[in-house]
């Protein structure tokens, strides 16, 4: 059974931290109090402020040696994720803050694996918490009055949530032996049809998990990757890459493809929906962008096509990251569309423009023996390519012990 590690920063909120750690112990779950304080040393905690600094890449110095209290903080989160990373006791993480502390303690919540039990007690929690959250199973509960001393409500809010994390950490949740192989799959809605055939080729043999390709969708899959709960990737709508280089509002990050790098994990990937970024109303689309091929997709979503410049910058993106995947890599594109609007006679049918995304890729690609780079002559939704990319998935795993 793992520990509940209870990180707040103990020169400001040591007594709400210890009653925390208190309610653990009462619950029948080991406890391990650590300080991310940056303006002074707490004897009672287990894990000191200075140690959890060391595990900065500088050193201590560059977490306590700051005068600027921003700067602290920042070093100290990147040192606490570090630390966390380190232990292989955690059976779940709570944190407890204001604004300070909630920013410290999720950013190193971020960075555990999907499944570990994460717990944030925070004065923000009833707003925006997608800045803390982002594509991860973080949990935020709003504190109602600020952990600021004891008293009848913070004892309560404080002793659940502890009560919760222990629960969490006595009682973890066991691979079962009917689940299947996962793999993570993009999508669109204009490459539902390619996706949707997919499922239907391997849903019998492997569990699909369907991500919408919105920013965060992508973010959600390679989180997966990296906390190794993904057995392949089929990434067909790469589609926020687009957003992210032109300036849509579903954009990827700049760590787009990099879980696949990190672990070498089995890809397999296509160009589906890059023909598009991705506004809201219409009237909310910038001015700089208003006389560009506009399609209208509903009140909320107003489409834009990408012209052949754009398709360049976007294909050297993606194909420079491929270059740098170690696993076995099957990119495929789709030379007849790369979306249901990109089909011929459709709003956003443009050769040219797909020859200039396509070409890009071509000329960047840098041969490997565990990357092909595939031209089929289809639609990204027609039978034929969602058949080539699930040959090529198995393909791939077949031949991933020579890599």
């Amino acid at each position: 059974m793992g520990k509940v590690y209870i990180v707040g920063t103990c020169d400001t909120k040591g007594a709400e931290l210890n009653y925390a750690k208190e309610v653990v112990h009462r619950a029948g779950t080991g406890a391990v109090l650590v300080d991310v304080g940056t303006l002074g040393e707490d004897a009672d905690a287990d894990i000191r402020a200075r140690d959890v600094a060391e595990f900065h890449p500088e050193g201590a110095a560059a977490v306590l040696g700051q005068t600027d209290r921003g700067t602290a903080v920042s070093a100290m989160a990147k040192a606490l994720t570090a630390f966390l990373r380190s232990r292989g006791d955690i059976g779940a993480v709570l944190g407890l803050g204001g604004t300070g502390n909630t920013a410290l303690v999720t950013e190193a919540m971020r960075a555990l694996p999907i499944g570990l039990p994460k717990l944030m007690v925070s004065t923000v929690a009833s707003g925006n918490v997608a800045p803390y959250v982002g594509p991860n199973d973080l949990t935020m509960m709003y504190s109602v009055v600020d952990v600021a001393g004891l008293n009848a409500i913070s004892r309560r809010v404080i002793g659940n949530a502890a009560n919760a994390a222990a629960g969490m950490a006595r009682n973890p949740i066991a691979a079962s032996r009917d689940d299947r192989p996962g793999i993570g799959m993009t999508m669109f809605g204009v490459t539902t049809p390619c996706v949707t055939e997919m499922r239907q080729l391997l849903g019998e043999t492997h569990e699909i998990y369907v991500f919408h390709a919105t920013g965060v969708g992508g973010q959600s899959m390679e989180k997966l990757v990296d906390s190794g709960l993904l057995q392949g990737v089929i990434d067909v709508t790469t589609t926020e890459v687009a957003d992210l280089l032109i300036g849509g509002v579903f954009p990827a990050t700049e760590d787009r493809f990099g879980a696949v790098i990190r672990t070498g994990l089995p890809y397999v990937g296509s160009v589906g929906a890059v023909d598009m970024v991705n506004f809201g109303a219409r009237e909310t689309v910038p001015a700089p962008f208003r006389d560009r091929r506009l399609h209208v997709h509903n009140a909320q979503v107003t489409l834009m096509r990408t012209t052949p410049d754009d398709n360049s910058r976007i294909g050297a993106f993606i194909v420079e990251r491929l270059n740098r995947m170690q696993g076995p890599v099957r990119f495929l594109l789709p030379l007849q569309g790369v979306s249901a609007i990109d089909a011929a006679g459709q709003p956003f049918h443009d050769p040219d423009a797909d020859a200039a995304l396509f070409s890009a890729i071509r000329s960047g690609w840098r041969d490997a023996e565990n990357r092909r780079l595939i031209e089929i002559d289809a639609h990204i939704n027609s039978p034929e390519f969602a058949a080539a990319l699930v040959a090529n998935f198995h393909d791939i795993h077949a031949s991933r012990r020579e890599f």
